[in-house]
């Protein structure tokens, strides 16, 4: 198939809306050379991975689903700026979300973004403050009207809405493949299964022989908050699952840690 190509302005109405607006050519990240003119509307990190995980023990999320690990800007060759900005690294994020009126996002989060340990809100903070704040296109200049921690919103906001559009159980199941305690897959079954899907090759992640992490790999034309999305073949990172014997197995949900939680004033 053509590759995917997600178009977040038709998707997204939050603090996109006060994020300034970018030509209809500007250029698509990892595709310019020398230096980037505006970088509100070209990602200087521009080759964007939406990540998914899969626990199974212990288990986080629906049985049916794999979970949101995190949205990463990378240098377009595997490499990787971190932490970019500590004045931004927000605390209280189910707070902030409340606050400005986005229970819905919250309640998605609180469903599909999990931590392993059941601490949601650090795993949260700490996705933010090392991936988040490195985005050139959602920092405070590239918005008018700025309110504090629009960008937060629109991060976390992009994160769920790519989230939503890859949904990798359902395109695994179509293709036969579910998870089980005693039956194993090839490399290219899985990879094969979701490019068809997706358009573009995945990387696939595993520990002990166990599929546990998918990676889906953009360049973006426009900001992070309300730009084209356009599915690309990774460049620079690469996944260590083997070629065959790939267990994935079952989510064992008696695992699944309480979440803790918080109170807002």
């Amino acid at each position: 198939m053509s590759s995917t190509l997600i178009a977040l302005s038709t998707l997204l109405g939050l603090a996109a809306a006060s994020i300034k607006s970018c030509p209809a050519n500007a250029p698509i990240s990892c595709q310019t050379s020398g230096t980037i003119q505006n970088t509100c509307c070209t990602e200087v990190q521009g080759q964007i991975l939406q990540t998914q995980f899969w626990d199974s023990s212990p288990a986080t999320g629906p049985a049916n689903s794999f979970t949101i690990h995190g949205l990463w800007p990378d240098n377009c060759d595997g490499t990787y700026e971190a932490t970019c900005d500590s004045s931004r690294a927000y605390t209280d994020i189910d707070c902030i979300l409340q606050n400005k009126g986005h229970g819905d996002i919250l309640s998605y989060m609180e469903t599909y973004w999990k931590d392993y340990q059941g601490d949601d809100e650090s795993f949260w903070e700490h996705e933010w403050s090392k991936h988040g704040t490195c985005y050139s296109t959602l920092n405070p200049s590239c918005y008018t009207n700025y309110q504090p921690e629009d960008e937060l919103v629109d991060f976390l906001n992009t994160t769920i809405t790519l989230f939503k559009k890859l949904p990798t159980y359902d395109w695994l199941a179509s293709a036969g493949i579910t998870p089980s305690s005693s039956k194993t897959y090839t490399n290219a079954q899985i990879t094969n299964a979701l490019k068809s899907k997706f358009g573009a090759t995945p990387i696939l992640s595993c520990t002990s022989g166990k599929l546990n992490q998918v990676e889906y790999v953009f360049n973006v034309r426009g900001s992070v908050a309300n730009g084209q999305f356009i599915a690309v073949n990774p460049t620079g990172t690469k996944g260590n699952c083997p070629t065959s014997g790939i267990k994935w197995l079952p989510k064992d949900l008696s695992t699944t840690p309480e979440a803790n939680e918080g109170s807002c004033s």
